[in-house]
């Protein structure tokens, strides 16, 4: 009977994964296909009886090229700067706005410029070391009356949960680690349960 129970158990630690993958894939898929659909059909581009499955997914891919080609223009990028500025000036709705534009901001853009989040380092605090993620080379300028000149902003996920710490740490406190970012995201939320590989390298 324990023989079973381990073997059944070794099945689900190996599917279950998996199973978790391929439903969360699939039902963001749906989700995003199902708004799209309904988009479309609202401003009558298409009808419902020619609406085919993957339409959605298919004009979404389209205009987020149209709107990376105009936001990469130069009347685009100005237009997107006046954009910015006023959404700023309303109250809540800059502080949702700025908040998710600078989350969002981190995933890679593909034009080459550099993400501050790939940069993986450790911290020490004490005898204590913490893995985290580099989000700027500085520190806002109200801290440079208490020693900031020489502090890195760094970003410390949370085991098991979304969210983390934003913390201002002196550079001599933090060295580089030769991983992926991915890795070490992968190390740190799952409280070091997943092993990760690579060589510290000094800064």
């Amino acid at each position: 009977m324990r023989k079973i129970l381990t073997l059944t158990m070794s099945g689900l630690v190996t599917v279950l994964p998996l199973a978790l993958t391929v439903y969360v894939i699939w039902w963001l898929v749906h989700t995003v296909e199902e708004w799209l659909r309904r988009a479309l059909i609202a401003l009558k581009i298409v009808s419902p009886e020619h609406y085919w499955p993957g339409l959605g997914l298919i004009a979404g891919f389209l205009l987020l090229l149209a709107v990376g080609g105009l936001v990469n223009a130069y009347a685009g990028r100005i237009f997107l700067g006046y954009w910015d500025d006023f959404l700023g000036r309303i109250p809540f709705v800059k502080t949702l706005y700025g908040g998710f534009r600078d989350v969002v901001s981190l995933l890679p853009s593909g034009s080459g410029e550099k993400r501050d989040l790939q940069r993986v380092v450790v911290a020490r605090f004490g005898e204590v070391h913490a893995i985290g993620f580099v989000t700027r080379e500085d520190v806002p300028s109200v801290l440079f009356a208490h020693g900031g000149h020489d502090w890195v902003t760094v970003y410390f996920p949370m085991s098991y949960a979304f969210g983390g710490y934003t913390l201002y740490v002196h550079r001599d406190h933090v060295q580089a680690l030769d991983i992926s970012v991915e890795d070490a995201m992968r190390l740190a939320i799952t409280a070091g349960l997943t092993a990760a590989g690579g060589r510290p390298r000094s800064v």
